[in-house]
This record gives structure tokens, C-alpha cells and sequence, in this order.
């Protein structure tokens, strides 16, 4: 078996790339959707549901996780691969960004972030240790560092006093598991706002600090499109050619072709799932809204381009049905097409990659998606 942390690249085409990341838990093929499983599964599907859309790897939550089931209670149970009976890769987010979220019930310092639980009001705290130790009950696969998530329009002094902290925090979680001391990867993570010059610096600070990959944070946290995709683009090619790229909680399709075009290989979003809880479907012809009554009395596919069990199986007209009528299983359909789509669109991405025609496959999906 390769040693986990290894990443090969094996193609690119223009700043994309085509690569192959170790873990401890199997290989994954980037460039790579990782569906949310925040609680320790993918909102109503199961991980045979997973492992037939080809799902390489799946995302868990430190801050749910630790509040509820609690972390040592999955420990004892073997850690969360054993728990959920999910056997391919685990990424855990440290919860940096739940506690932005979380701005008027957190308190932060040096030493880390006091917050109070979302079901039940208690006071906990966080340091970059705590974060990590928490991941190491869990067994993930990949643990990402404890950070601060600063907030679109956050000013200079700030973000800059937050980045400088955000390293410092880096290299603690670090020194908690050196690399090296076990199968688990730790990513850091570059902030910065929206100055470039700091996300510079964060780059230049955290690629210092000998961590298996690196992560794109603060961003999707209420700028512009255009906005966003400038600082991928600059962010992207700062840091090392040699290891793997996250780009965090970023993700229409559109979203994922560009960050791709920028050198990114990794992504995640719960919009696919969250979406398809809401009747929005995302198709190789666009976006559709099953809600509408125009696909009453509609016998054809949701996607005629797609093969999953969805598409396969029933008609606009019944996932309409099955939506209005608030029956679970249209969760289970709906989540169940949009995330084989992303995953099939990853996979038609490596392959445009390998066979140099990359830009042609963006174009067509941009013309797809085009408002």
C-alpha cells in the first residue's frame, strides 16, 4: 500500500491537474467532490448509496461530532469509519467554520474559542490541541486545523490580526500530531479576507509548516462570484505544486470547473444535498426546479445524459409528486441524482484533463448553466 499522504500527479492541462492522494483508508482520484456527511452520514442516503455513485471520500464535522454523538464515544466504538460502517476516506472540518458561524455565542482568544452548544445551551471550548485530539478520536483520514473564518467586509487590521493567529494556531495543532506520528493527514489552512497580500503571507506562513495538504478557507462567506473566483486564482498556484489542494465549502458545478482551471483537486458543499432537499436539480441542461408546475404530467428523466437510479427509474413528473407531497423518499431521489452528478461531473473532468480538452469541457458547461 502507498504511504498515506503520498500525492502524484499524473496530468495537467493548463493549471488543472489530474493526481492520486493516499490515505490510510484507500486512494482518491482528484479532482474530487467530497459529499458532507456532517453528523456522520450524508443527509438520506446510506453508504451503499455512497459506494455505488462512486463516492471516494466523505466529509465529517469535529464541532457536531464532538456535541453530539461525542467524539470518545465514537472512539470507543473504533472510530467513525467503524460507527457509520463507511470504509473508503474521511476528512474531518476542525469546526473553525461553525464557530464563525456562530458569532453571538462564541468568545475568542489566543488560547482558542469558547462557544455554547447549539442543543443545549452548554459552554465548551476549543483550543487547536482540543480540535485536533477531538479528530483523533474520530480516526479521520484527513484533520484540518483549527482556524478563524473572518466574515466578508471584515477590515485590514483585522483580518490581519486574525491570519497571523490562524498560523499560530497552525503550528500548534501541528506540534499536537507531528507529522509523521501516525496515518492520519493534517491540511492547514490560508486565510486573508479579501487582500491578496495577506493571503500571500498566510500562504508563504502556513507552507513553511510541514503539513500533508493545504486548504482554501474564507471564502462563499457572502462576496461576489467574481470576487471569490479572483482570490482562488491567486490563492491556488501559491502553494506547493507537490501536495493537494482544498478549496472550502465552494460549490456550484460552475464553481468546481473554475476552481479546477485554477489548480484546485479538492472540494466540498452541502449545496448539492441541501438543494435537492429544496427541488433544486442540477442536470447536464442546467439547473431545474421540480417544484414547477410545468413538469406536472413531464414522463421524461430528470436527465437524459444521466445513469443513476434516479434518472433511471422516474420521471420528472413522479419527483414532482413525491416534492409536493413531502414524501422522504423525494429526499432520497433528489439527493441521490444531484450528488451522482457531481461526482460524475469530477469524473469527466479527470478525464478531460488526461485527454487535453478541459477547456472545451468547461465551455459547455458554462453554456449550460449560462443565467
Amino acid at each position: 500500500m502507498t504511504k498515506p499522504g503520498t500525492f502524484v500527479v499524473h496530468a495537467t492541462d493548463g493549471n488543472a491537474r489530474r493526481g492520486t492522494l493516499s490515505t490510510a483508508h484507500g486512494d482518491i482520484q482528484t479532482p474530487i467532490f467530497m459529499p458532507v456527511g456532517t453528523q456522520g452520514t450524508v443527509k438520506s442516503l446510506s453508504p451503499q448509496d455512497l459506494e455505488e455513485m462512486n463516492a471516494q471520500i466523505i466529509l465529517g464535522n469535529t464541532y457536531h461530532l464532538y456535541l453530539r454523538p461525542g467524539d470518545e464515544l465514537v472512539a470507543r466504538r473504533g472510530g467513525l469509519h467503524k460507527f457509520s460502517n463507511w470504509n473508503r476516506p474521511i476528512l474531518t472540518d476542525s469546526g473553525g467554520f461553525q464557530v464563525f458561524s456562530l458569532k453571538g455565542i462564541r468568545k475568542l482568544s489566543e488560547e482558542g474559542v469558547e462557544f455554547r452548544s447549539y442543543i443545549d445551551g452548554s459552554k465548551h471550548f476549543f483550543s487547536p490541541e482540543k480540535a485536533i485530539e477531538i479528530q483523533m478520536n474520530l480516526g479521520s483520514d484527513i484533520m484540518m486545523v483549527l482556524d478563524e473564518c473572518v466574515g466578508y467586509g471584515a477590515d485590514r487590521g483585522y483580518t490581519e490580526k486574525s491570519l497571523e493567529m490562524t498560523t499560530r494556531w497552525a503550528k500548534r495543532c501541528r506540534e499536537r500530531y507531528p507529522a509523521g506520528s501516525g496515518d492520519q493527514l493534517m491540511f492547514g489552512i490560508v486565510q486573508g479576507g479579501f487582500f491578496k497580500d495577506l493571503r500571500t503571507r498566510s500562504a508563504e506562513q502556513l507552507c513553511s509548516l510541514p503539513f500533508e495538504g493545504f486548504a482554501i478557507g474564507g471564502l462563499s462567506v457572502g462576496e461576489s462570484i467574481p470576487e471569490m473566483y479572483e482570490q482562488v486564482h491567486h490563492t491556488a498556484p501559491l502553494l506547493p505544486a507537490e501536495k493537494p489542494r482544498y478549496l472550502m465549502g465552494v460549490g456550484t458545478p460552475l464553481d468546481l470547473l473554475e476552481a479546477v482551471s485554477a489548480g484546485v483537486d479538492m472540494l466540498d458543499c452541502v449545496l448539492p444535498s441541501r438543494n435537492a432537499r429544496n427541488g433544486t436539480l442540477f442536470t447536464s441542461q442546467g439547473k431545474i426546479n421540480i417544484k414547477k408546475a410545468a413538469y406536472k404530467e413531464d414522463d421524461s428523466p430528470l436527465d437524459p445524459n444521466c445513469n443513476c437510479y434516479t434518472c433511471r427509474n422516474f420521471s420528472k413528473a413522479y419527483l414532482r409528486h413525491l416534492y409536493m407531497s413531502k414524501e422522504l423518499l423525494s429526499y432520497r431521489l433528489n439527493t441521490y441524482h444531484n450528488l451522482y452528478f457531481y461526482l460524475d461531473l469530477m469524473q469527466q473532468v479527470r478525464d478531460s484533463i488526461e485527454n487535453g480538452t478541459f477547456a472545451q469541457l468547461k465551455a459547455r458547461y458554462e453554456d449550460a448553466y449560462a443565467a
